[in-house]
């Protein structure tokens, strides 16, 4: 099949105008993106000069949590109520353009999910699934998560996760806003644990993700020897040079905190003080990691407090908005973001990558919000989502 007379962005730094993309929809692959003649009986469609963008590929999500004010009111439900609840935010993520993510994990059913979806059983996007995050005993995100006290336990949690098909591991170098009486500008874990943690991680194959906030803590983290940063809210001046020195990439979450603000009368008072003292901090954070060359990834932290499934484009315009260059923030967010969390073949549109993109109206390099509203989505070669070619021809 061809789309022809397009705008191809491919997820990679490039774009071509007045392209054509070929791909099959038996293999959901892509052959060819340029220049493209129609083979006998091969279905063309003229898009009329429409934009065409790989799927977006959002790096740190919760299909567990929708947006409620609390995690208290997800903490009792039962596994087969958790499941019921991350399938449904699983496709609503799919159909909004979104057909990558790294699920950050809630008990074991992100890898449960994550396998029927492949096998074709639901809809969702592609996704790079963890089990549980691993926290210290009454640390963040404790109650969906594995508690741990020591370099040992570390380790054994750490096998746990891998043992039960976690494809990273993800642990809470700090407290977080929306865990009662941790603080985010707090270590949580000792150099010690977090060196066992990514350790035995790297040792057992699979990439590490660190949530933290504060400073201190992600020094920590990076200095165990992490992948990702998630978050990275009060970094400084020497933290942001360790990022850069160590090569690792930030995932900033730049929606989490703005939707907390943007509901202020429904937050719960101490997400709303804890909201209120980093927002501004975490701009300022990004904006400076940003100048200094660190490398940023996109997520959204979808399913945090008010920040609903299905909002994730917006996080591109978060992050062209406070100091990306708008095709560096595309990119972010669909080739380097796939690339970084292990998607392979996801996240951009060349020969042999998977047919996943978006075809929007508009020119998304002039504004970025019509990324939240594509006109159609493919997943693997197929409409998931929005207008069928046929009625997209010019």
């Amino acid at each position: 099949m061809i789309l022809r007379d397009a705008r191809v962005v491919d997820g990679t730094g490039d774009v071509r105008d007045d392209a054509a993309l070929r791909f099959d929809p038996e293999s959901g692959r892509v052959e060819a993106v340029g220049d493209a003649d129609p083979r006998e009986n091969e279905p063309t469609y003229d898009l009329g000069g429409r934009t065409i963008v790989p799927g977006i590929v959002d790096a740190h999500v919760h299909f567990s949590l929708s947006g409620e004010a609390s995690v208290a009111d997800v903490v009792s439900m039962s596994d087969a109520e958790l499941m019921l609840t991350e399938a449904v935010n699983a496709r609503e993520t799919l159909e909004a353009g979104v057909t990558g993510v790294r699920a950050m994990g809630a008990r074991d059913l992100d890898v449960v999910l994550a396998e029927r979806i492949d096998r074709g059983d639901m809809p969702g996007p592609r996704m790079v699934a963890n089990c549980r995050s691993i926290t210290i005993t009454g640390g963040h995100g404790h109650h969906l998560g594995r508690e741990v006290d020591g370099p040992t336990e570390c380790r054994r949690a750490v096998r746990e996760q891998v043992k039960r098909g976690a494809e990273f591991i993800k642990f809470m170098a700090t407290g977080g806003v929306t865990t009662p009486g941790t603080d985010p500008n707090v270590p949580a874990f000792t150099q010690e644990e977090m060196d066992a943690l990514v350790d035995e991680a790297h040792r057992r194959g699979v990439h590490v993700a660190a949530h933290a906030h504060g400073a201190a803590g992600a020094q920590a983290a990076i200095r165990a020897g992490v992948d990702t940063i998630e978050h990275g809210t009060f970094l400084d001046e020497a933290t942001i040079d360790l990022f850069v020195a160590e090569d690792v990439v930030l995932v900033p979450t730049l929606s989490a905190p703005y939707r907390i603000v943007r509901n202020a009368d429904h937050a719960t008072d101490e997400s709303l003080q804890k909201t209120n003292d980093v927002y501004e901090r975490h701009i300022e954070s990004f904006s400076a990691a940003v100048e200094a060359g660190v490398e940023i990834v996109g997520g959204t932290d979808a399913g945090t407090p008010f920040n609903y499934h299905g909002a994730n484009a917006t996080e591109i315009s978060f992050m062209a908005e406070y100091g990306m260059d708008p095709h560096d923030a595309l990119v972010a967010m669909t080739g380097r973001a796939a690339e970084v969390v292990g998607l392979d073949d996801a996240g951009t549109l060349e020969a042999d990558s998977f047919a996943d993109f978006l075809v929007l109206d508009d020119d998304p390099f002039e504004d970025l919000s019509t990324l939240r509203e594509p006109e159609t989505v493919v997943k693997g070669g197929d409409v998931v989502a929005g207008t069928p070619f046929d009625r997209l021809e010019a």
